[in-house]
């Protein structure tokens, strides 16, 4: 008998094509004519795999086989499944029981056990590859199994007692700690050519709208299946040799460990054969899985261009659930729900992966309460889903896990009660179509379900749920109604500004992340406005994404009563992720700092945040005036230079009358825009002078 060394990637290559193996197959081949004849294998491998599992001694417990699974075992008690295998096997019973004599007769003489094994391939010569070696086993799993009940019954049962003792088991099984290295052997073999038969039925039934018999994938398993069939009969002849030299032996059987070596020689070819095959059947299976993704993509492109009376068919392709699921999970009840709660709504899917931040999880938590506590109207005319994006690359992790579980116990709204609900195929919608790639989206579909908007999260963060219904036009007639001032600017960020603006104060909304510089222009902002006799009222709204300092300058400021601030990080981030919306919202309608006033003071107010400088706005009704660190700093301290003209001009008028006459001829701003929504314009002019400003690529965490 042939042992096949350890496997290496060179002779996995040549394993099927060894000069015996050559000249074996061959005569096999010519065993081989097909007539067509077809049956269901399925039944009989639950059936073969019952008698495996069951018929393990209970003596000392053997190693090495499946439990098998409910799902099988509840079939075999199914009646219509009875019923429909009894009919296939007595089509089949005279094949199954030749095989059975076959192996009995020649296996207990002693036989060749290539001679046997073509033997029994003469008997199979009708029926197709995974027919044959279904059918083998099935023959095997006969002696197998009544070996093994008069073993199991013989200590209880006085028929299986009498029988028993004909065949000298009693002898055998007293002795069985001797035996167990060949039980061993026999039980990894079976379960090797368990492994090795279901693969090549797995062959047999692969789909063939997806994949055809001449694809490379299939050719090479096709050329390997016959060798594997061979191996496979090949190692039955040799387990039911073992099984028929223990009947009737006795202990002279027992001292014999050159067959337990066969066994386990076999089992190592055999093994090698399923690696092989079953890394062939994974390709197959990557290429239909490819084949089924582009094609559920298509449908779904389809689908999204079509016309639809409600939402369902658009939700239903979106989220997949079975008919006994619950798809959605949700946020205040934390109850199961079914995608009808949507139907005829307008749905905002937010999109996004599990690195979403806690600021904008803040944020949007905060501005649907509202809408729903303010406007109860809304609660009947949109809901939000979270649709989570996940990376099928890796595997999904207990960490995975809970942070997906912790970001849907955080979230109001609904949610996919399951990441895996959300097919390939969407999330490759999700990002061709709908430019999904890292920051969170926010998708309207209408009542149809018609997408009215790719990314409605810039309009949400601007204005709210005055934003809705979220179209395009809703978006344009908000901006006609708008002006650059500080109610668009700040107001939702702070609940003081409203008060300080009907108090007609003057308000200064100051930012940088340098405490030196913040103490000193706190300070001289004081003293000038004492010394204007203004009400004065300051506001410091940090730095984008510097978090950790931010954090200890609201502290510093909040002890040393530098100024007011805004309290929470949180509340920072919005201010400046509202200043990039207006900024994305913009460009979407084609605006530039060229043409559009509001658009200039936002490149402005974006340049003062990305400089390494402090800035300050000072703002009084509809007049404003602004200027980074030193520059407004310099212009305080030459309060007494411009004090004079503030009873005429206002103190705001004043000062910025000030500021553009000492603005230094050379200067240089920078601009950091993000650049994750393709929206960034190959042209960005310098809103102070108006040349074309020079593009660099940065990259930068959101992290300290």
């Amino acid at each position: 008998m042939e042992i096949v060394p350890h496997k290496t990637q060179l002779r996995e290559r040549h394993m099927f094509s060894t000069s015996d193996d050559i000249t074996m197959m061959r005569q096999v081949q010519a065993t081989h004519a097909p007539d067509g004849r077809e049956f269901a294998v399925k039944p009989l491998l639950y059936i073969i795999e019952d008698i495996f599992r069951r018929a393990i001694p209970a003596i000392p417990a053997i190693p090495g086989f499946d439990q098998g699974t409910q799902t099988q075992l509840d079939v075999l008690d199914d009646k219509t499944f009875q019923a429909g295998f009894f009919d296939m096997l007595d089509l089949l019973s005279f094949t199954i029981n030749k095989i059975s004599c076959e192996i009995s007769c020649k296996c207990s003489g002693g036989g060749d056990a290539h001679a046997t094994t073509l033997g029994i391939f003469n008997v199979l010569t009708s029926y197709s590859w995974d027919a044959k070696v279904v059918l083998a086993l099935t023959a095997f799993a006969l002696i197998y199994g009544e070996f093994w009940v008069v073993a199991q019954l013989y200590p209880t049962n006085s028929l299986a007692k009498s029988v028993s003792l004909l065949k000298q088991l009693p002898e055998i099984l007293e002795r069985f700690d001797t035996l167990k290295p060949k039980f061993e052997a026999l039980s990894n073999l079976i379960n090797s050519m368990l492994d090795v038969t279901k693969c090549i039925v797995e062959f047999k039934e692969l789909p063939s709208q997806y994949i055809s018999p001449d694809t490379p994938e299939m050719l090479t398993a096709t050329a390997h299946i016959p060798t594997a069939v061979y191996w496979t009969i090949r190692s039955i002849v040799a387990c039911a040799s073992q099984i028929m030299g223990l009947v009737g032996m006795g202990f002279e059987f027992i001292t014999s460990t050159t067959e337990a070596w066969e066994l386990s020689s076999l089992a190592h070819k055999v093994k090698s054969i399923h690696s092989h095959l079953n890394k062939q059947l994974n390709l197959c299976y990557q290429l239909i899985d490819d084949k089924r993704h582009i094609e559920a993509y298509q449908t779904l492109v389809r689908l999204m261009e079509q016309p639809h009376m409600d939402n369902m068919k658009i939700l239903r392709a979106l989220i997949y659930a079975k008919d006994d699921q619950m798809p959605l999970l949700e946020g205040a009840t934390k109850r199961t729900a079914n995608l009808e709660v949507l139907r005829r709504k307008n749905v905002l899917l937010l999109i996004s992966d599990l690195d979403v931040s806690n600021e904008e999880i803040f944020m949007l938590k905060e501005m649907y309460r509202e809408s729903r506590q303010n406007q109860p109207r809304m609660e009947s005319q949109f809901e939000v889903v979270w649709i989570p994006v996940v990376d099928r690359s890796t595997p999904w992790s207990q960490d995975k896990q809970k942070r997906f579980e912790s970001l849907q116990n955080s979230m109001p709204w609904y949610s996919v009660y399951n990441h895996t609900m959300i097919d390939r195929a969407v999330i490759k919608y999700i990002k061709e179509v709908w430019q999904f790639k890292k920051k969170a989206i926010l998708v309207v579909l209408d009542p149809q379900g018609k997408v009215v908007n790719n990314n409605a999260l810039h309009m949400l963060w601007i204005w709210g749920s005055l934003a809705f219904p979220f179209t395009s036009t809703r978006e344009e007639a908000l901006w006609k109604d708008e002006s650059w001032r500080l109610e668009l600017l700040a107001v939702p960020v702070d609940e003081s500004i409203p008060l300080w603006i009907e108090d007609k104060k003057v308000i200064c909304l100051y930012g940088g992340e340098n405490i030196e510089w913040i103490r000193k222009f706190t300070t001289i902002a004081k003293a000038v406005g004492l010394a204007a006799q203004i009400p004065l009222e300051m506001l410091y709204v940090g730095k984008n994404n510097t978090r950790e300092k931010i954090k200890r300058n609201i502290k510093t400021i909040n002890e040393q009563n530098l100024s007011n601030t805004l309290q929470d990080w949180e509340l920072v981030w919005f201010f400046w992720v509202r200043l990039e919306s207006m900024w994305h919202s913009k460009m979407q309608h084609g605006k530039s700092v060229e043409n559009d006033p509001i658009m200039q003071e936002i490149v402005t107010m974006l340049s003062f945040d990305a400089s390494d400088q402090g800035w300050a706005l000072f703002c009084q009704g509809k007049d404003m005036a602004k200027g980074k660190g030193e520059t407004i700093l310099q212009t305080l301290t030459d309060f007494d230079l411009w004090k004079s003209t503030v009873p005429e001009k206002g103190f705001v008028p004043a000062m910025n009358d000030h500021l553009t006459g000492t603005r230094p001829p050379h200067h240089c701003n920078r601009l950091i825009l993000p650049g994750t929504t393709g929206t960034i314009s190959a042209k960005v002019v310098c809103a102070e002078c108006g040349r074309p400003m020079e593009k660099f690529i940065m990259y930068r965490c959101c992290d300290d």
